[in-house]
């Protein structure tokens, strides 16, 4: 373990050195049970995943009204990373150690896996509006579990389902018609 040297100085000189070691001087507070980490990783897994499949649907999307559905997976992508890395953030300082690796996420994902290739816009709109309520499905599973245990973490949460939920709306209706017609 390392150690590191501390000299308290008084009226210039050295009255000593006082040795502390890393362990002595991690931060305190509140620490995640391992089940509040594993939702916390469970939710963030399916963010990273949601980021990753949102940009394959960016790149390959093509057909009808294509501009604004390549517009809008932007801000779905945008919104899935910057919730991740609160989350990712979130469990450092909870002291879990989230995972991100590229072989986590897809053995982990809650979300299907997306087509390869081009995939028309309507089918895209299906295909994301799939995945956005799968991402919000993991959010709501794990909430009150979080929530009993940290609602700091789950007030997380909060803002990601009403983001998510508020994507999944608009984005699916771009493939409904106005109901009773």
């Amino acid at each position: 373990m390392a150690e590191s040297t501390k000299t308290k100085k008084t009226g210039g000189s050295t009255k000593g050195a006082v040795k502390t070691t890393r362990q002595q001087n991690a931060e305190k507070g509140f620490t995640a049970s391992t089940t509040l980490a594993n939702n916390l990783q469970r939710v963030l897994v399916d963010l990273l995943d949601l980021a990753i499949q949102g940009k394959q649907a960016h790149w390959n999307v093509v057909g009808r009204n294509f501009r604004d559905t390549h517009r809008q997976l932007d801000e779905i992508i945008d919104d899935a990373r910057t919730f991740s890395d609160t989350i990712a953030e979130r469990m450092r300082a909870l002291h879990a150690v989230p995972d991100g690796r590229s072989a986590t996420i897809a053995k982990t994902s809650s979300l299907p896996e997306f087509p390869a290739g081009e995939v028309s816009t309507t089918e895209t709109i299906d295909l994301v509006t799939e995945r956005l309520e799968a991402a919000v499905g993991t959010v709501r599973d794990v909430h009150d579990a979080v929530d009993e245990e940290d609602p700091t973490s789950a007030d997380l949460l909060h803002a990601v389902i009403e983001r998510l939920e508020q994507f999944a709306w608009m984005v699916s209706a771009e493939n409904r018609s106005p109901a009773g017609r």
